[in-house]
């Protein structure tokens, strides 16, 4: 995955109206590019600090198609509210968004859903209790790390 969760064309082929008008320069009223894709690396930044609650970096690198496409969305709802912000052109439908995304992407953190990836495991301590090496573990099953047996019938044999 890029450093973005979304780029400059994702936004502009969900939000086109609004990112010209929320990403126009005062002075030559032309779409300021620049500061939106600024706007995603801010955002995907924002949406990983929530996301390694409980995700790894690699995890997160290998997503599926459905969760990356989750994810986009969520970024360009991020990165259209930071423009907002950045020029000073807050409105309520924006923000809005940016708090649905906020919200949806903590509640994935906390376990109340998931993100699916590509390969197996995601989600918690896979293979050998390192984080971000794969394994069969999915994101939702527990796992439950314990010494080995003490008594086993092998070793209970010569007593």
């Amino acid at each position: 995955m890029s450093a973005t969760f979304a780029a400059l064309a994702d936004v502009l082929a969900r939000y086109p109206n609004e990112a010209t008008i929320l990403a126009a320069n005062e002075e030559t009223r032309e779409r300021d590019d620049a500061r939106i894709e600024a706007s995603l690396v801010d955002a995907s930044a924002e949406m990983r600090v929530v996301l390694f609650a409980r995700y790894s970096r690699a995890e997160l690198e290998r997503v599926d198609d459905d969760s990356r496409e989750a994810l986009r969305i969520y970024a360009t709802d991020i990165a259209l509210y930071r423009v907002a912000l950045s020029f000073g052109r807050g409105n309520e439908r924006v923000k809005e968004r940016y708090d649905i995304a906020i919200k949806r992407l903590e509640a994935i953190a906390a376990g109340k859903g998931a993100l699916t990836f590509d390969g197996p495991g995601g989600g918690g301590l896979p293979g050998g209790g390192q984080p971000g090496e794969p394994s069969s573990v999915g994101p939702a099953e527990p796992i439950v790390v314990a010494p080995d047996r003490l008594f086993t019938r092998h070793r209970m044999r010569g007593l």
